[in-house]
């Protein structure tokens, strides 16, 4: 399974999210830290859940770590846009 599909997986299971992107954005960081070939280092999300209802950003984003559990080692890059 593509590290994009474990990240999309793991997200719908843990927050049943109304809206869910998740973007290999690597190409575009070829020739940079952290860049591996064949992608899967650079990730973008955007993810709305009523589950972040009454959260502040960082308890979101620690919340989104969290369910990501072993896969944020093993990626350079994870930008993150979370709301309700």
């Amino acid at each position: 399974m593509s590290v994009t599909d474990e990240i999309r997986n793991r997200l719908q299971a843990a927050f049943d999210p109304t809206e869910l992107d998740v973007v290999d954005d690597s190409e575009s960081h070829r020739g940079h830290a952290g860049y591996q070939e064949g992608g899967e280092s650079h990730f973008n999300v955007r993810i709305r859940s009523e589950a972040f209802t009454g959260q502040t950003r960082v308890a979101r984003h620690r919340a989104v770590h969290k369910a990501l559990g072993d896969i944020v080692p093993r990626i350079h890059a994870l930008a993150l846009d979370i709301d309700v």
